[in-house]
């Protein structure tokens, strides 16, 4: 796939390798809609994107709430007509035991990690389905390759991520839709273009 002129819609843009991906799509000539819940950081990428002669535009919403995911996706398709590319990349990861973690933050960690991703996935794979073509890609960390002790509730999100990423790509795929899961690593970036080229 070629990504010049594609839309790509990129959820937690404001660090880590949501900031990355932003940054190496907009050199590859993509339209950026970038989204954080906070206009902290994503405002920064968005503004050192239109600098440099991309195409950039910063979204502010919580995607893990219903009407905000829908409002984002409202926005920029009034903004740019479709989305061709999603990237779920927004996550919360609290560093505390099993044994000592409240009831809020259980229920944060899968309001954003998974439901946010679950909401994003529904609404945008229904405009790819109807467009004929798209690709959607979570990032994940797989558990097993850390010895944090603190953070089990955040990998019990990203295997039901990875597991609701197959089942998307089960439902798609029949539509020209792509569905993936991608290791929040390193590698990511390289991983992703290597997938985008395949698709």
């Amino acid at each position: 796939m070629d990504v010049k002129n594609k839309v790509v819609l990129i959820t937690g843009a404001g660090k880590g390798n949501g900031r990355k991906l932003a940054e190496e799509f907009a050199k590859r000539g993509a339209i950026i809609a970038t989204n954080d819940i906070s206009p902290m950081n994503v405002e920064d990428v968005v503004d050192s994107i239109n600098k440099n002669g991309g195409k950039a535009k910063s979204y502010i919403e919580d995607v893990a709430k219903k009407v905000g995911a829908q409002a984002l996706i409202k926005s920029i398709e009034d903004d740019f007509g479709k989305i061709d590319i999603l990237i779920n990349h927004a996550s919360v990861r609290p560093h505390v035991s099993l044994l000592k973690m409240d009831e809020w933050d259980w229920h944060r960690v899968l309001d954003v990690n998974i439901t946010g991703a679950f909401l994003m996935m529904q609404s945008v794979g229904r405009m790819m389905k109807a467009q004929g073509s798209g690709v959607i890609i979570s990032l994940v960390e797989e558990a097993g390759k850390t010895s944090e002790k603190e953070a089990g509730a955040y990998f019990a999100s990203q295997a039901g991520l990875r597991e609701l990423s197959e089942q998307m790509n089960l439902e798609l795929n029949s539509y020209h839709v792509k569905v993936f899961a991608v290791e929040n690593s390193e590698h990511t970036i390289e991983k992703v273009f290597s997938l985008l080229e395949e698709a």
